[in-house]
């Protein structure tokens, strides 16, 4: 009898200081990031502004889901690729449903810091996708367009 209490109360303190989105899910994930047309060079950005990568399209490229203690990160994707335009993304963060398994099994060490610390109460899309628009075309300048020529007054002199 002492062995089943004994069990059951380690099992429940084990449940009780867990952290349900960092044991079940990820705080890094692996995005795919894709254009068309392919071959596109994109910069991804963090809200702090620097540079977290950069690469040739398509390409997978993992980011850490949290940018500090209970912040998401947020992130600005640039994809460019000459004879179109560039286009600019947003890829946010979106809360993991299982940040609220810590409620459900009374995880309050997992919810109040696990989970907000390690960035796990966050996820990130799987991909990042983006159609590329023709850039307008501009009228070329011909160079083999007449050029107006200036006669002199000798020229325009008929012969008697």
């Amino acid at each position: 009898m002492m062995n089943k209490l004994a069990m059951t109360a380690a099992a429940v303190a084990v449940l009780g200081l867990s952290a349900c989105a960092s044991i079940v899910s990820d705080a890094d994930y692996p995005v795919t990031i894709s254009s068309y047309p392919a071959e596109a060079t994109y910069t991804v950005v963090n809200k702090k502004g620097a540079t977290i990568h950069q690469g040739v399209t398509p390409s997978i490229v993992t980011l850490p889901s949290g940018a500090g203690y209970f912040s998401g990160e947020r992130y600005h994707v640039t994809v460019t690729k000459e004879g179109y335009e560039a286009t600019s993304l947003v890829m946010d963060t979106d809360l993991d449903g299982w940040y609220f398994g810590n409620l459900v099994l009374g995880g309050i060490l997992g919810a109040l810091i696990v989970d907000p610390i390690t960035g796990a109460m966050w996820r990130l899309p799987d991909s990042l996708d983006t159609t590329l628009q023709p850039s307008p075309v501009q009228p070329i300048a011909s160079a083999t367009a007449p050029v107006p020529v200036a006669m002199s007054e000798q020229a325009v002199t008929a012969a008697p």
